[in-house]
């Protein structure tokens, strides 16, 4: 069976019925119109100038958002198509998973959130779906965006946290929707198992893992911030401790590291940057990505027939694999993410978004771009105004935060 035909027409269905193409266009399925809207929206171009792990203006190797939007989506793509699901679905996910995310990577996403308690507060995800379907305007219903009208199917696909923010736990900080957004969640739903991510989602959330535990690692090599063959296990292992898995044994994390160094191309000799070792580097990323994705396609298939699509199915994702990425991760943050001369850049940046967002609160529409100005005038409260003003910071590029604050400060 081909994989369109394992999804149903409430999956291909929209918020706004949409018209048929011209007669002379060329033919497409739903999804690869979802992906072609991402593709071409100004949130995908506004990634190029977004941070991943350091800043894009830092030198010409390191990965921007964008970049690492359009690795995660050749991940994605390939292990969806692996488990016979419609793979422009994941692709679609993966390419917009991050356009939620404001200046400055994760660090400004904590900055936004601080700031943004009474309006419900910020989280990357939920403003990707508010993206989607309201600020990135494509299609209208009467006066009312609803943003690129995707198919169900593909918004869904690009729900990581299908929940709303709770008051307190676990959910307080990871979430997927705001609660003015609970309209179209609600609808893009329908009768999905509450919190279950569909198949798709859980495809794109582990390319996302596989591809920045690796190529961070890859980053930071060639960035000369780390090296492979002389870690400090310990102090990677306490990192890894405080940033991913508190539970976690050194004599565990130990055997798990001793097995992907008996990957044939881990480096046995330290990076100097010549064309073989550049290579060699990539040979190791491309052998431990495929070795991730194969090790979870062999746990799902082995664990029921299928088909692997929607809510039908979940991803299996075996320990080993899980600690193989955390290692990964653990590596990176320890020799990049909280580098000493990273971390007073990571205080400036966070200083800088807090005081846009008050600068912006106090000057108000005439502060904003136009479409921002014009959700201002119409928004009925304080919080709605807040929320506006987060709006506006998060589209934001790392630069043109950085210009706009310099402009709009007091002289």
């Amino acid at each position: 069976m081909a994989p369109d035909d394992l999804y149903d027409d409430t999956a291909s269905e929209r918020v706004v019925v949409e018209p048929p193409k011209r007669v002379d266009a060329p033919v497409r399925t739903p999804y690869e119109r979802d992906r072609a809207r991402v593709v071409h929206a100004a949130s995908s171009r506004r990634l190029a100038a977004k941070t991943q792990v350091v800043g894009p203006q830092s030198d010409d190797f390191v990965r921007n958002r964008l970049t690492h939007s359009l690795e995660v989506a050749q991940v994605a793509r390939d292990l969806s198509r692996a488990l016979g699901s419609q793979p422009d679905i994941a692709e679609t996910a993966a390419l917009a998973h991050d356009l939620g995310h404001p200046p400055f990577g994760h660090n400004g996403e904590r900055a936004l959130a601080e700031v943004s308690d009474a309006c419900g507060g910020f989280e990357g995800n939920a403003q990707t779906l508010r993206l989607l379907t309201r600020l990135e305007a494509k299609t209208f219903d009467g006066d009312r965006s609803v943003g690129l009208n995707l198919t169900r199917a593909t918004l869904d696909a690009c729900t990581k946290y299908p929940w709303e923010r709770a008051p307190e736990g676990p959910d307080a900080l990871k979430f997927g929707v705001y609660a003015d957004d609970r309209p179209v969640f609600d609808w893009m739903r329908g009768d999905a198992p509450p919190r279950g991510q569909c198949l798709e989602a859980q495809v794109m959330d582990l390319a996302d893992d596989v591809a920045y535990s690796v190529h961070d690692v890859e980053d930071g090599v060639v960035a000369g911030r780390l090296d492979l063959t002389a870690l400090d296990r310990p102090a990677v292992w306490e990192t890894l401790r405080q940033w991913y898995l508190p539970g976690a044994r050194d004599d565990d994390l130990d055997l798990v590291l001793d097995g992907l160094c008996a990957v044939g191309s881990w480096p046995t000799a330290s990076y100097a940057g010549t064309r073989r070792h550049l290579a060699a580097l990539k040979n190791l990323t491309s052998d431990l990505i495929g070795r991730f994705c194969g090790d979870v396609q062999q746990a799902t298939f082995a664990a029921g027939d299928g088909p692997f699509v929607r809510h039908r199915a979940d991803l299996v994702l075996p320990e080993k694999t899980l600690l193989e990425i955390a290692v990964l991760k653990g590596i990176a943050a320890h020799y990049v993410m909280q580098a000493v001369d990273r971390v007073a850049a990571l205080e400036h940046q966070r200083e800088l978004l807090t005081q846009l967002v008050a600068v912006l609160l106090d000057r108000g529409p005439d502060a904003l771009d136009r479409q921002y100005a014009d959700d201002w005038r119409a928004a009925p409260d304080d919080a709605a105004r807040l929320r506006v003003v987060v709006d506006q910071v998060a589209s934001l590029t790392d630069a043109s935060a950085v210009a706009r604050h310099a402009r709009l400060q007091p002289r």
